[in-house]
């Protein structure tokens, strides 16, 4: 009962802000109290999409999110594979110093990585947008510690069977790995969908604005009156493929947590 008591009060913003979400300008403050207003309507969502370009900024954030949720999974999952099963030159050095980059703030690196990207020629482009977030010391930790689990009896065979390394990892090793990639792009996409700040210093058009920075700036575009309602319906619309990538791979997202804290 507790804890049904705590999901409840964590998940009435949420239902709160949908509802007000549906709910007429003039409404919002004077019945904030009731959970469930009866003067519903769609205008906020409507005049959101005309206020500014909304679909704009949802394909952008959409396309930067995939990419890097792929790509990164990409990446980490062969560098985790690496670092736990194959030998070579200072490995556990190497791997030290993928660990200490967990440890740097993002804002430390952002004038560094800025500079970078002038010199690249890519600010206002998808590639500083997508490349800089392509790798993480995270995700290589999250991988290595699955693969260390790895049984080695199944190396064995498909060295018997005649896979050589890369086959060994794409046939056996990364389909079994299905909950922990899971997990990882989940954390990836949310993180690159809600990214605010970096998008915020390498985009200068609206045309290259993702979701965070356009919420934003519409927020800041007011003058006399804050427009909740509109504010309300793009934060919904903002969450919506969160909850969707969420409901796509709870089971293996469930399942990797089962697994990690179960021991044999």
């Amino acid at each position: 009962m507790t804890l049904v008591l705590i999901a409840l009060s964590m998940l009435y913003p949420f239902f709160a802000m949908v509802n007000l979400s549906f709910t007429n300008e003039a409404s919002i403050f004077t019945g904030a109290g009731n959970f469930v207003h009866t003067d519903l309507t769609m205008s906020n969502y409507r005049n959101v999409f005309s206020s500014i370009p909304l679909s704009r900024y949802f394909l952008n954030s959409l396309i930067v999110a995939v990419l890097t949720t792929i790509g990164q999974v990409a990446f980490a999952s062969m560098a985790g594979y690496a670092f736990a099963r194959l030998r070579f030159p200072y490995r556990n050095g190497l791997f030290l110093l993928i660990l200490i980059t967990m440890l740097v703030p993002p804002q430390v690196n952002i004038i560094p990585l800025f500079f970078l990207m002038r010199e690249f020629n890519w600010i206002d482009t998808y590639q500083a947008l997508i490349v800089p977030a392509l790798f993480g010391g995270f995700g290589v930790f999250l991988m290595r510690q699955y693969f260390l689990s790895f049984p080695k009896d199944l190396e064995e065979s498909a060295k018997i069977d005649g896979c050589n390394i890369f086959q060994t990892f794409y046939k056996i090793a990364l389909p079994l790995a299905a909950p922990t990639v899971a997990t990882l792009a989940i954390f990836t996409f949310v993180t690159s969908w809600n990214s605010f700040m970096w998008p915020l210093i390498v985009t200068n058009s609206e045309g290259m604005r993702t979701l965070p920075v356009g919420l934003a700036i519409f927020k800041g575009s007011f003058r006399e009156v804050t427009l909740w309602g509109e504010l309300l319906a793009c934060s919904v619309i903002c969450t919506i493929p969160v909850i969707g990538v969420f409901l796509l791979g709870k089971k293996y997202f469930i399942n990797d947590i089962m697994q990690g804290g179960v021991k044999e």
